[in-house]
């Protein structure tokens, strides 16, 4: 250690100089005086998605629920009944738009609707409590989402993003056992 002041050698432990009598401060450097920089923590890209996901699935299983509803409405009011009233369509068409063999559509439509909204439920659900088959039936029915245009092509696409890869699978496998 040098004294500042005068620049004389001064002995460890020595508070003030020998020659000129200033005080001797430890020589650090500037950037002691600020706090350690905390430790970034690694979150996984899994972590960071699997809630957002999970919450996804559960509207996107709302949506295709409200979807099929009224899909079911307007084809039996196109096919089977007919506009009810004063609506200048009932002039020509008494018993409905399309043909009546459409009209046995609506079971159809009701069971793919329910069919598909319990999937994604299903999925919504396995995957905001990690259970640990929730990631291959995620990956499965966002195959399957894939077909359906728009949201569910795009919530297809997010769902294989995070958790198809193969270092996803080891992460969700992680992340469901510690729950």
């Amino acid at each position: 250690m040098v004294c500042h002041a005068c620049g004389a050698p001064v002995a460890e432990g020595v508070h003030f100089c020998s020659k000129c009598g200033a005080q001797v401060v430890a020589a650090q450097p500037m950037y002691a005086a600020y706090p350690p920089p905390a430790v970034p923590m690694f979150i996984s890209r899994v972590q960071r998605h699997l809630q957002t996901l999970g919450i996804l699935w559960c509207v996107f299983a709302a949506y295709r629920i409200v979807g099929g509803l009224i899909g079911m409405f307007v084809l039996k009011v196109f096919t089977v009944r007919g506009f009810a009233g004063d609506w200048p369509f009932n002039d020509h068409y008494h018993g409905g738009f399309g043909p009546q063999w459409m009209g046995a559509l609506l079971p159809v439509i009701a069971v793919y609707t329910v069919a598909m909204s319990a999937l994604a439920v299903l999925v919504g659900y396995s995957l905001l409590t990690r259970r640990p088959w929730g990631r291959t039936i995620a990956v499965i029915v966002g195959v399957l989402t894939l077909f359906k245009p728009l949201l569910g092509t795009a919530l297809g696409i997010y769902t294989l993003w995070v958790l198809a890869p193969g270092a996803s699978g080891l992460e969700y496998d992680a992340i469901a056992d510690r729950s």
